[in-house]
Order: structure tokens, then C-alpha cells, then sequence
């Protein structure tokens, strides 16, 4: 009987510690397996194109090259890499950056190990994942004043009152199937919307799409005036 192949990691940190850290921690899992370990993103690059992993943990503040810059790379020049950052509390802005430029997600560097194990098959599956509690912390918008009368940015405000309940459910976390029912619309109709919404935003995909609409939000959920 095949099994399938384990899920090819590159661990991404300027500190070794967390490096063999990491690795220890992932390796005692049958499905994964770390191949490589990079100290900084040029590093990172070279032992992508080298060994072309699976997924990359990417630290984000490193010498050299930091993990938005080789990120934006490997997610440019190697399609099939996934990346996930790991990150501390204080590293909001670099986190933003790195989803923006097409990290699948991103969790914090003390996260438990089957949490991380788990993060890890989502992303390699092609889903996204954020870590619980992050979101805010990497957009971290300003305070509306009250009432709100700023107007929604152009890419929002050529929504439709249906594309705007849609993405308010996608920044709430809603899969597709949830995003249905909650709306009594079938999961094909969620995806049509989802796609032009995506174009509308000029947006990769629904996780950064949640990030910007974020800011936003008390905007989205006012009735639309047609």
C-alpha cells in the first residue's frame, strides 16, 4: 500500500536555536519532513530553487534579505513553494507586507506544534491560514471617527450590497459553505462573488482581500444606498 510523500519543509530563521527548535518539533511528524535551513532570505531563495520544498517557514526580520523580500520572490519564481511566516507580536507591519505579497498565512513563532503541524498541511493543501487573534494586529486600523462618513475606497465602493455581505463573511472567517447558508445562496453562486470581488479589489486572493476590506469593515456592513 503507497502512503503519500511526506510534505517537504525549509525552516527560515536568522537564529539557529529556533531553527533546530523547529525542526525537532515538525520531524517526529510522519507527514512531514525538514529538507533544508536557510539563515536569511537570499539563503532561503538559493535552497528553494535548490531543493524546492514544499512549504517554507519564513522568520520575517533577518539579515541580509528580510522575509517579506524573499518572499515576494519565491512567490514570484517558484508558483507550487507555499509560504507561511512565523512571527512575533511585534513584527505586525513585516507580517502585512508578506501576506501582500502572497504568504498564505502566518501564526506566531510559540504556536503548539500540532497547531503548526496542522497550519502547515492547510497551506500545502493551497488554503490560507491566520493565526487566531493576528488579523488585528497586522492591519491595525485606525479608529473610525463616529458617525462614519468617510467614503469607502474606489475597489470597495464598486461592490455590490450582496459582494459587500460576501466579504464582510470572509473577513469574519466564514468558509464558502458557511458564507451560504448564512446568506441562503448556493456555494457556486459564494464563488462567482468571491471571483469579482477578487477582480474588483485586484486582489491575489481571499486572504488578502480580508486584510484590506478589514480597515474598513463598519463601512462594508452600512446599507447600500443603489
Amino acid at each position: 500500500m503507497m502512503t503519500d510523500p511526506k510534505i517537504r519543509l525549509l525552516l527560515v530563521d536568522d537564529q539557529m536555536i529556533i531553527r533546530h527548535g523547529l525542526k525537532s518539533l515538525l520531524e517526529v511528524k510522519p507527514d512531514l519532513e525538514v529538507v533544508g535551513e536557510a539563515e536569511d532570505g537570499q539563503q532561503a531563495i538559493a535552497q528553494v530553487a535548490a531543493l524546492q520544498p514544499d512549504v517554507v517557514l519564513m522568520d520575517v526580520r533577518m539579515p541580509v534579505m528580510d522575509g517579506v523580500a524573499a518572499t515576494r520572490q519565491i512567490c514570484q519564481q517558484f508558483g507550487q513553494t507555499k509560504v507561511l511566516v512565523l512571527t512575533t507580536f511585534d513584527d505586525d507591519e513585516y507580517v502585512s507586507q508578506a501576506i501582500r505579497v502572497g504568504a498564505r498565512g502566518y501564526l506566531l513563532k510559540d504556536t503548539h506544534s500540532d497547531d503548526l503541524a496542522n497550519a502547515i498541511r492547510a497551506i500545502h493543501k493551497g488554503y490560507t491560514h491566520l493565526g487566531p487573534g493576528l488579523i488585528e494586529k497586522a492591519i491595525a486600523p485606525t479608529p473610525l471617527p463616529e458617525p462614519v462618513s468617510a467614503p469607502l475606497p474606489p475597489e470597495l465602493a464598486g461592490l455590490t450590497a450582496r459582494e459587500r455581505e460576501v466579504l464582510s463573511l470572509i473577513v469574519a472567517g466564514a468558509s464558502n459553505r458557511e458564507i451560504g447558508e448564512t446568506l441562503y445562496i448556493s456555494e457556486r453562486t459564494v464563488k462567482n462573488h468571491i471571483t469579482h470581488i477578487l477582480k474588483q479589489m485586484n486582489v491575489r486572493d481571499r486572504t488578502q482581500a480580508a486584510l484590506v476590506a478589514s480597515a474598513f469593515l463598519p463601512l462594508l456592513e452600512q446599507p447600500r444606498l443603489e
